[in-house]
């Protein structure tokens, strides 16, 4: 089992940025890959970036190639988002969550989640 804990969101101008932070207990958080998942109001959850337990590979949607950068620190079992360029297309509730086994880009594989934090990004 493992516990997750997201913060940093916020509301934010378009072209902003935002570090989401996300904070593992229980099971060390370096057994999984984690993800980060986001969904926008009224849409189904989609997919935003993995990393791989060591953070030897990461994985990004298309739409935030080059904006988002996702990275970890096991030692202190935490994972972090910092998104800049922020589009109000990327206002959504951005979840953590831990990968056992699945396809990493369906949310339906991810078996431990957090709460959610509401990013808003106004134009």
């Amino acid at each position: 089992q493992v516990q997750l804990v997201e913060s940093g969101g916020g509301l934010v101008q378009a072209g902003g940025s935002l570090r989401l932070s996300c904070a593992a207990s229980g099971r060390t958080c370096s057994s999984y890959g984690m993800g980060w998942l986001r969904q926008p109001l009224g849409k189904e959850r989609e997919f935003v970036s993995y990393i791989a337990r060591n953070s030897g590979s990461t994985v990004y949607t298309d739409s935030v190639k080059g904006r988002f950068t996702i990275s970890r620190d096991n030692a202190k079992n935490m994972m972090y988002l910092q998104m800049n360029s922020l589009k109000p297309e990327d206002t959504a509730v951005y979840y953590c969550a831990a990968l056992v086994r699945g396809s990493l880009y369906n949310a339906e594989s991810y078996t431990y989640w957090g709460q959610g934090t509401q990013v808003t990004v106004s134009s």
